[in-house]
């Protein structure tokens, strides 16, 4: 029997390695776009998560004629409006730096109190495949961002995002607790679902 191949639309290794651990027990191969070959990235310049996720999703699946997931996370952080949302990746310019991200986030909730610096990370998922057929998942995780980074796991915002429940970041959380909890492994599961009924067509 022919395994089923899916492709994460992303140069992302972190990323990669988080929804091939979260997909680890279907019956898939999920390769990255690092080991497919020179993809240049896709340029996210939609104004939502859902804009940004489809574009990449349906860009890839055009080009390598298979299933594609592709995702678009940020932070969204109350006193900010929601703001990095979108722009989180490139939030202090380019090129991309999360020490730099880390700054100016930290810089700009300086005078804000504990108790207004409420946030939460947001994922978009899209499935799509080469005919133009999308479907889409969302997963939100709640959390608090502190004053200093705390923790070494993880990437981006990680180690400034508290989690409340666990009085820990991001950053030190174990793989397998954070994976239980994130907004990825949130639109994971509606998207496992997607997976195991209507994808199952489009292999």
């Amino acid at each position: 029997m022919e395994v089923r191949r899916l492709v994460v639309a992303s140069h992302n290794l972190h990323k990669i390695r988080e929804i091939k651990e979260l997909t680890a027990h279907l019956d898939l191969e999920v390769v990255g776009l690092p080991e497919l070959g020179d993809f240049p990235p896709v340029e996210e310049d939609g104004d939502t998560f859902q804009e940004n996720a489809r574009k990449k999703a349906t860009t890839i699946a055009s080009l390598t004629q298979e299933l594609v997931l592709a995702d678009d996370s940020g932070l969204e952080v109350d006193a900010l409006q929601g703001a990095p949302g979108v722009y989180s990746s490139r939030f202090a310019g380019e090129p991309s730096s999360d020490e730099r991200n880390n700054q100016l986030l930290l810089e700009k909730l300086s005078s804000v109190p504990e108790q207004e610096r409420g946030a939460q990370f947001r994922c978009v998922m899209a499935l799509a495949s080469p005919q133009g057929w999308v479907k889409y998942s969302e997963g939100v995780c709640r959390g608090v961002i502190i004053r200093e980074p705390r923790g070494t796991q993880g990437f981006g915002y990680d180690p400034l995002f508290l989690v409340s429940e666990y009085g820990l970041t991001f950053a030190q959380l174990e793989p397998e607790i954070k994976n239980r909890i994130s907004h990825r492994y949130l639109a994971m599961q509606e998207m496992l679902k997607l997976l195991l009924t209507e994808a199952r067509y489009m292999w």
